[in-house]
């Protein structure tokens, strides 16, 4: 193993010191999923990267899905996991254990891993002070979701008083509803588009299982390090974009417009990511902006 000289050591440090200095006191918004949760190495990982962006003055929000916690509950109780579309089919059996698992478990030992390391974390789901409201998602192509919501609003006050008070808000995206009196589950990645939107955030984060986006998915080197929302139909239509790349894509592009300053997609599964993307010159995956 090849360890940093003293030197080596220090230039890191010093490399880092100007994107220390550009986000301090700035929101980052990181949505945490995907393999980076279920592989133990890269979970510690990102939760020693959220105490550090804390302990330097970052104000940093971690929005949390958990699909693999709910298909293993889900399997325990004899209930089949469905997806259409890419969205869970949430039926109000599997909202139950949606929202066992996700506000629950997950949820707290997400907050009990950070607090274990030192840092100072607060768990929140998005029916907490109405801070998510939503609405049934519209079926689409004769398809019905259940209880998949449609996020109508945002109400950043109890995670800005969670940061205000030295904490690291956790959250979970389940959503009070308006038009039932039920919750719904929500989608991650479009639940931390809107919460940095909401937040005003400098920077969303979206922690992914592939490099960012490529011209050639089956070759590392065509990553496409920054684009331009305008670019975006072109690479959809011309099939670069496609799949579930689609939606990650809308919810950068929406977040964009709606204030976040830049927005990226990571791979989740190198270690220490987010921080080679907030404080490396060479940045990481593709950045939107």
């Amino acid at each position: 193993m090849e360890y940093l000289s003293h030197i080596e050591r220090a230039q890191v440090l010093i490399e880092a010191l100007p994107y220390v200095q550009k986000y301090y006191g700035k929101t980052i918004v990181i949505k945490y999923g995907g393999n980076a949760m279920i592989n133990e190495e890269l979970a510690e990982a990102v939760m020693s990267d959220v105490i550090l962006l804390s302990l330097v003055g970052i104000r940093v929000v971690l929005v949390h899905g958990g699909g693999p916690d709910i298909n293993e509950m889900l399997e325990k109780t004899g209930k089949e996991s469905l997806f259409v579309d890419g969205l869970r089919h949430t039926d109000e059996e599997t909202m139950d254990i949606v929202q066992m698992v996700l506000c629950g478990r997950v949820n707290k030992n997400l907050v009990g891993s950070i607090n274990r390391k030192g840092g100072n974390a607060i768990g929140l789901c998005g029916v907490d002070g109405g801070t998510i409201k939503a609405k049934k998602f519209a079926a689409k192509n004769g398809h019905d979701y259940g209880y998949v919501g449609d996020i109508t609003s945002v109400d950043p006050k109890l995670i800005k008083d969670s940061i205000e008070n030295g904490y690291i808000p956790v959250v979970s995206t389940v959503a009070q509803g308006i038009d039932e009196d039920v919750t719904y589950n929500i989608n991650a990645d479009t639940a931390a588009a809107e919460i940095a939107k909401a937040l005003k955030a400098e920077k969303l984060i979206l922690l992914t299982d592939v490099k960012g986006v490529m011209m050639d998915p089956s070759d590392d080197t065509t990553l496409i390090d920054e684009l331009h929302p305008e670019e975006v139909p072109e690479l959809v239509r011309s099939g670069v974009i496609k799949g579930g790349m689609i939606p990650k894509i809308d919810c950068c592009v929406g977040a964009l417009r709606g204030g976040v300053k830049r927005t990226n997609i990571v791979d989740g599964r190198v270690p220490h990511a987010i921080l080679i993307e907030l404080f490396s010159n060479q940045g990481f995956g593709t950045m939107i902006r």
